[in-house]
C-alpha cells in the first residue's frame, strides 16, 4: 500500500475543501426603521456618502439624518412643496427644489442654514441634480416643460432649457451629459451640460411614463423604471440592453457602484434587485419592504439602502391611501452575506 506523505494529505485537504466550497450570496434585509417626526408627505431623499448624511424630503422641510446613529441631527425648514435635494460637495452647499413656490433653497452643508433662495424660471421644480463636470445645478420643472440651470459658484440662474414634455428623475455621466426621463412622452432626453442644449431623445421600449433614473458610469448603463418595468440602456448609444420585470407603483431607482446592482423602489411593498450575471442583466432578488416605500437612496460606501414610507390607511374606491399620523419612517435595508455550501 502506498504511503501518504504530509504533502499528499495537504493536497487532499485542499481538494476536498474546494469540492465543498462556501460561496457567499448577498441578500437584503430590513435592519432598521428610522422614525422621524412629522406627518407630511415625502418625495426624494439623497445620500451624501462622504458626510454619512441622509437628506429626507418630508412635508415642508428636509430632515437631515446621521446614518451611523439613525438620528435626525438637523431640519431645513420653509421648503414649501419640497421635492428633491442635491449636494455640491466642492462648494459646501446643498440645493432643495420647492415646488409650491417655484424656488430652490440653497443651504450650507455644515451648518444647514439657508444661504439664499433662487427663483426658477419655471413651474413646480421637481427633480434636481448637481453636475460636477459643468459645476451647474439642473432644476427640472414639472409643470412648465423646461430645465432651469444654476451656476453653483454664484447661485445665479444662467440658462433655461426647453424639453419636449414633463421632466422627471435625472442622472449625470459626470462627463458632459445629463439625462432626464420625459414622463408624459415615455422617452429619455440627453442634455449637453456645457452648451445647455438638448442633443437627442431616445425611446425606452417597454417603460411607459418613466419615473426613476439611475446610472452606472463605469459601464455607461442607465436604469429607467415605470410600473412593472425596468429598462437598461446604453448611455452612449441609447440602445436598450435589457428589459426586466419589477414591482408596481415604482417611483425611484438607485445604483450601488460598489456592489454593481440597481434597485427599484416599488410602492407595492417590494424592492427589486437587478444585477449583471454571466454577461446579462437579471432580477437577482425581490425584497419585501413596506407599502408606500417608493423612493430610494443608496450609500455606496456601506451598501445600505434607504426608503421612506408610512403606515397606509385603507383607501376609498378611486382614492389614494393616506398616511397614518406618527408613522413616518425611513427603512434601512442592508446587504447580508450568507454562506452557501455547495458540493461539486
Amino acid at each position: 500500500m502506498k504511503k501518504f506523505t504530509p504533502f499528499i494529505y495537504l493536497s487532499l485537504f485542499i481538494f476536498l475543501s474546494a469540492s465543498l466550497s462556501a460561496q457567499q450570496k448577498i441578500s437584503y434585509e430590513i435592519v432598521n426603521r428610522i422614525h422621524l417626526d412629522g406627518d407630511g408627505g415625502w418625495d426624494y431623499l439623497t445620500m451624501d456618502d462622504n458626510a454619512g448624511l441622509l437628506y429626507v424630503s418630508h412635508g415642508n422641510m428636509v430632515q437631515v439624518v446621521d446614518v451611523k446613529t439613525g438620528k435626525a441631527i438637523a431640519i431645513i425648514e420653509d421648503t414649501k412643496g419640497v421635492h428633491g435635494i442635491t449636494i455640491a460637495t466642492e462648494f459646501g452647499k446643498g440645493y432643495i427644489s420647492c415646488g409650491r413656490d417655484s424656488t430652490v433653497v440653497v443651504f450650507d452643508t455644515k451648518t444647514f442654514k439657508t444661504l439664499s433662495r433662487v427663483k426658477v424660471n419655471g413651474r413646480n421644480p421637481d427633480a434636481i441634480l448637481y453636475d460636477p463636470f459643468s459645476k451647474n445645478v439642473f432644476v427640472f420643472n414639472g409643470r412648465s416643460n423646461n430645465v432651469t440651470v444654476i451656476d453653483a459658484k454664484s447661485d445665479k440662474v444662467i440658462g433655461n432649457i426647453p424639453v419636449d414634455g414633463n421632466p422627471e428623475f435625472a442622472a449625470t455621466d459626470e462627463n458632459g451629459k445629463v439625462y432626464v426621463n420625459i414622463e408624459d412622452k415615455s422617452k429619455l432626453c440627453v442634455i449637453n451640460s456645457i452648451t445647455l442644449k438638448v442633443e437627442q431623445y431616445w425611446p425606452i421600449g417597454p417603460v411607459v411614463e418613466p419615473s426613476g433614473l439611475a446610472i452606472d458610469n463605469a459601464t455607461h448603463r442607465l436604469f429607467t423604471v415605470s410600473d412593472g418595468h425596468m429598462a437598461v440602456i446604453d448611455a452612449l448609444t441609447g440602445k436598450i440592453i435589457a428589459a426586466l420585470p419589477i414591482g408596481e407603483r415604482v417611483d425611484g431607482v438607485a445604483f450601488d457602484k460598489g456592489l454593481k446592482r440597481a434597485f427599484s423602489a416599488n410602492g407595492d411593498g417590494t424592492m427589486t434587485v437587478v444585477g449583471e450575471v454571466d454577461g446579462s442583466y437579471q432580477v437577482i432578488e425581490t425584497v419585501k419592504t413596506q407599502k408606500g416605500a417608493r423612493t430610494i437612496a443608496v450609500n455606496s460606501k456601506t451598501g445600505s439602502i434607504y426608503l421612506p414610507t408610512a403606515d397606509q390607511s385603507k383607501a376609498e374606491a378611486g382614492q389614494r391611501p393616506s398616511s397614518k399620523p406618527g408613522t413616518f419612517v425611513v427603512l434601512e435595508v442592508s446587504p447580508i452575506e450568507q454562506a452557501i455550501t455547495t458540493e461539486h
